[in-house]
């Protein structure tokens, strides 16, 4: 009996002996992550870690061999408890973010920081490192990087300079509201010319909302925003550097300084990018792609304030020199000298933009801040010999209040925007008394905004607003919009969005095609502004499982539009624009997988249905026809394969259907117009990358790798009438730059380095 109390007595004791404390914490590479899982694989056992990312764990090392660690948004770990390195006392774990950003805090949507999975408004998300695995180009920019995006394709304005824009779900470039750090400022002449020369050096994140968000960033975001979101210095290191070279001896150089001053931080950087390949694979006289010369020069201030408030100043000054043309006209640099000749054809673009933005908080009451951006922008250019001269300088400011009453957060906004154009064109003239005389347009808009962001329980959540912003010759224009999250279960999520939207065409600074090429310009009426309905209903699930997480996205897109303006191609001499007696519309499906497996192979496959037509009535009889440039179906694959913990292989293959393009007609060697059009309807194509991104010894970084690795090009020349045997080549009555519609640019290996050195502690 002795001894069979001494024996229980052991067996308690023996038990607990084999129990372990484990304290550890878990980060990223920014900081500490709040409320993460710390679980045994394989048991029930599992803590959450505090708001400082720290957890302790009782675990059993004779029974319990596997630690799993995981966070929303950032690659899975399994650890070993066998392993005999381990400090089971201060376990520092740092989980790697996932590229596909599902934890990402965002502001687009509301004005506020919340997460990407809690905000009523879709907010899709490209961060920087998700850039630097599929796009690790210095030279990348805005209209490159958003094809990132589902739904979103870069279209070719001109199949000579190759200005371009960004549609989402089949609407041309100008229906997207573009800002930097929430402030809009690429408007009308600049969105034309402006965003090629943002480098994605600055740019921390792109917040990309598909769909109407007019009550924060006006009524002309009708298509929607992308937000650029540049840098913190203070999280940048001292000095980075990343410079890259291509086999179409193209030169990409990006430095950036982040000194400080006392407890303010800046950021200073450079870009500079040159092209100076000519390449004539389609045998149409013409380069393939345009030769430039790009300087961008930015600068941010996050100044200390006793009061913790933000006061952030952000400068940047841009100068291209973008050409091409006939080769004669490239060749040494002859185009500096003949720009503008009637005999040797070439479209010379010198752009010169700066820019002030910034934010301040003021002291004085929690809430209250004002953000505010005034641009500069002068380009001079020549298309052949018409001579093409335009200023255009924007002020913008928003003061907004955000006050709490009970659970509705509410923001009151007051706005002014000053737009001020001028040019050489028809656009800016009058006629007084038989004189022609300039007329610079000069649009003052003031506008009012109220918000609601209600959440009446933790299933839903609530975001109501009312624009109203006073324009000159139209006006009140009101823009209302609702937005609703309903979550059913912890990881499923159904959103509704919906708006109206209002938009005033300055169609000089929007429509390339009027001095590009021969054609005549034809407006028969006085154009009135386009106004849209739109409405966009989105799920998304979270999962968890097939060794790994991810997410299922839905999209369906509705927008209707009354007095769109289309122009019209169908006579070969002349463009002509009216408003359409019919209406347009673009109504579509768009999906997205990502998933992101334990061991850090993520990918990610989306698709996008879309069809944008508009109609027109002749004869009280209305008929349909498809938008020009935008595909029917398109689609996406990403796959990221790390070799390592610093080598990694990334893919990526864009795939664009049949697009409608416009009316153009051959000419045969006499000089005569066929009387046959080419195809209207374009063949379906994809294009396929690959890179090799890794961190060598000194803890900097190399890439390498081939961009279109099946050396795509559009099989007809993007021009039309540059062989007219009648008239010099590009001058031509007949000469056209409208049929461009595929890349031009084809196989291309590149090789690049950056370099970094960290602030010292």
């Amino acid at each position: 009996m002795k001894y069979f109390f001494i024996f229980s007595l052991l067996i308690p004791l023996n038990i607990f002996s084999q129990f372990t404390e484990i304290k550890g914490s878990v980060n990223s590479d920014f900081g500490s992550l709040s409320y993460a899982s710390a679980s045994i694989l394989d048991s029930d056992l599992g803590v959450i870690s505090d708001e400082n990312g720290e957890f302790v764990l009782q675990v059993n090392l004779s029974i319990h061999k596997i630690l799993f660690v995981s966070f929303l948004g950032h690659i899975s770990q399994k650890i070993s408890l066998k392993n005999p390195s381990l400090d089971l006392n201060n376990l520092k774990i740092i989980l790697e973010e996932d590229i596909n950003g599902l934890n990402e805090v965002v502001v687009t949507g509301s004005l506020r920081e919340e997460y990407v999975t809690e905000s009523p408004v879709k907010v899709n998300v490209i961060t920087s490192k998700k850039i630097n695995s599929f796009l690790p180009s210095a030279g990348a920019n805005i209209t490159e990087i958003v094809q990132l995006v589902n739904g979103a394709q870069e279209v070719i304005a001109c199949g000579v300079c190759y200005t371009n824009s960004i549609s989402i779900n089949g609407l041309e470039g100008p229906y997207t509201s573009v800002l930097l750090d929430g402030i809009p400022m690429y408007g009308n002449l600049a969105s034309v010319y402006g965003l090629n020369g943002i480098p994605n050096m600055i740019i921390d994140r792109l917040e990309i909302v598909k769909g109407p968000s007019s009550t924060l960033f006006g009524s002309e975001a009708v298509a929607g925003v992308i937000n650029i979101i540049t840098k913190n210095p203070k999280d940048q290191p001292f000095l980075a550097l990343d410079a890259q070279g291509t086999s179409h001896k193209e030169s990409f150089v990006n430095l950036a300084l982040t000194p400080n001053i006392g407890k303010s931080y800046g950021y200073f950087g450079v870009n500079w990018d040159r092209k100076s390949n000519y390449d004539d694979y389609n045998n149409d006289g013409f380069g393939d792609d345009i030769n430039l010369t790009r300087v961008s020069i930015f600068n941010k201030w996050n100044f200390h304030r006793q009061s913790k408030k933000e006061f952030i100043i952000s400068a940047r000054y841009y100068f291209e020199d973008r050409r091409n043309g006939v080769k004669e006209y490239l060749s040494n640099n002859n185009y500096k000298k003949i720009r503008g000749d009637s005999l040797i054809y070439g479209e010379s673009i010198y752009t010169n933009r700066f820019e002030l933005f910034g934010k301040y908080e003021f002291a004085f009451t929690d809430g209250f801040e004002v953000n505010y951006s005034f641009s500069k922008h002068d380009q001079n250019s020549y298309y052949g010999s018409d001579y093409y001269q335009a200023n255009q300088d924007i002020f913008f400011a928003q003061f907004t209040l955000d006050r709490n009453y009970r659970n509705h957060d509410l923001l009151f906004g007051a706005s002014i925007k000053n737009n001020l154009y001028d040019d050489n064109t028809i656009a800016t003239e009058s006629i007084v008394n038989g004189t022609i005389i300039n007329n610079n347009s000069n649009q003052l808009i003031p506008g009012l905004l109220i918000q609601d962001q209600y959440k009446p329980s933790d299933k839903i959540s609530i975001i109501g607003g009312l624009r109203v912003d006073h324009f000159n010759q139209h006006g009140f224009i009101y823009a209302p919009s609702f937005h609703i999250k309903y979550n059913p279960g912890e990881w499923l999520s159904f959103r509704l969005n919906t708006g109206t939207g209002f938009r005033l065409v300055n169609l000089f600074t929007e429509d390339h095609a009027f001095i590009t090429g021969q054609r005549e310009v034809k407006i028969l009426e006085e154009l009135k502004p386009e106004e849209s309905k739109s409405l966009i209903f989105n799920a998304n699930y979270i999962y968890t499982g097939l060794n790994g997480s991810g997410n299922i996205d839905l999209d369906l897109f509705y927008t209707y539009f009354s007095n769109k303006i289309i122009p019209n191609y169908d006579n070969q001499n002349f463009i002509i624009y009216e408003n359409s007696d019919g209406h347009a519309y673009s109504k579509g499906i768009s999906g997205a997988l990502n998933h992101t497996f334990l061991n850090g192979v993520a990918f990610s496959l989306t698709f996008n249905h879309q069809i944008v037509r508009y109609s027109d009535i002749e004869n009280n009889k209305e008929s349909f026809f498809d938008m020009e440039h935008s595909p029917k179906w398109s689609g996406g694959f990403n796959l990221k394969i790390p070799i390592n913990k610093k080598w990694s292989i990334n893919s990526s293959s864009n795939y664009v259907g049949v697009m409608q393009l416009p009316t153009v007609y051959e000419m045969n060697d006499n000089g005569e117009i066929s009387s046959i059009a080419r195809p209207t309807k374009s063949k379906p194509f994809s294009i396929h990358n690959i890179n090799v991104n890794g961190i060598l010894k000194n803890k900097n970084e190399i890439y390498f790798g081939m961009l279109n690795v099946f050396n795509f090009r559009q099989k007809e020349s993007p021009l039309v009438g540059y062989n007219d045997p009648n008239y010099q080549k590009g001058f031509s009555p007949y000469f056209d730059t409208s049929y461009a519609y595929a890349p031009n640019h084809g196989m291309e290996v590149f090789v690049g380095y950056r370099l970094n050195i960290r602030k010292k502690n």
